[in-house]
């Protein structure tokens, strides 16, 4: 089990935000938890002296390019990008410092799995290099993946059989219990153990995260195999839970 820092970035700067409040439509409506004064490259130089390798910054919506590219700079392989990646640009990430690419959207599309523009990443990237985002909201009490920045379900459902075939293509998973991301209002502990049984890679569990005790259940209901990112509750993101008990729990 690792600690998976983050970036996250809205309108160029580094935020932690409501995953669900995200809105297109009314991008007034989005709550945001906290706005940064410090710059990406700030966070990045933290978790590289650290060595939090793995962390991952996270473009919500346009207008943060120059940022994300501030903070792979700033410690080039050792981050990985999310959040409009897909085959026009991936390479250029890659080639910009990112140690992966994260794509959801692009390969989730309109509402299924496209295998051609997967395999088309997968030739690009290396599998080595692709993470699969499978960011995720209930729905009739199953987990359905969710993209567009988290606002559209698609029709593929978290489970066993979607875990192996994907597991084919890619590196390990990212995964956002999105109706708890950024709500400091405790961790799907269903999810984990999902991901823990039936994940035939590695696996990141994002969301809802407030406490030593629910990493500590990550790691217990996981069985160990579930890697975790924590956001709002940090106390470098303005929360209660300082970022230097959580490095040295990981460790």
């Amino acid at each position: 089990m690792e600690f998976r820092p983050c970036i996250d970035l809205h309108q160029g700067k580094v935020k932690q935000i409501v995953g669900s409040s995200l809105n297109d439509e009314r991008p007034e409506a989005v709550a945001e938890n906290f706005v940064s004064a410090h710059k990406p490259s700030y966070y990045a130089e933290l978790y590289k002296q650290d060595n939090l390798t793995g962390g991952h910054v996270i473009m919500l919506g346009s207008g943060n390019d120059e940022a994300a590219r501030d903070a792979l700079a700033a410690w080039p392989g050792g981050l990985q990008l999310g959040g409009g990646v897909n085959a026009a640009n991936a390479r250029q990430w890659l080639d910009a410092g990112a140690g992966g690419v994260i794509v959801t959207s692009y390969v989730f599309n309109n509402g299924a799995v496209d295998l051609d523009r997967l395999g088309e990443l997968v030739k690009l990237t290396g599998r080595d290099r692709l993470i699969l985002d499978l960011s995720c909201r209930v729905r009739d009490g199953r987990y359905y993946i969710v993209t567009d920045r988290w606002q559209k379900f698609t029709a593929v459902e978290v489970n066993a059989a979607s875990l192996k075939s994907l597991a084919a293509y890619c590196r390990e998973f990212l995964i956002h219990a999105v109706d708890v991301e950024g709500k400091q209002a405790g961790i799907d502990t269903a999810l984990i153990a999902l991901m823990a049984e039936f994940s035939p890679v590695p696996a990141v569990y994002a969301g809802g995260i407030r406490s030593l005790e629910d990493i500590d259940a990550i790691r217990r209901v996981g069985q160990g195999r579930i890697s975790f990112t924590v956001g709002s509750a940090l106390d470098i993101f303005g929360g209660p839970l300082k970022y230097e008990d959580v490095v040295r729990y990981a460790k």
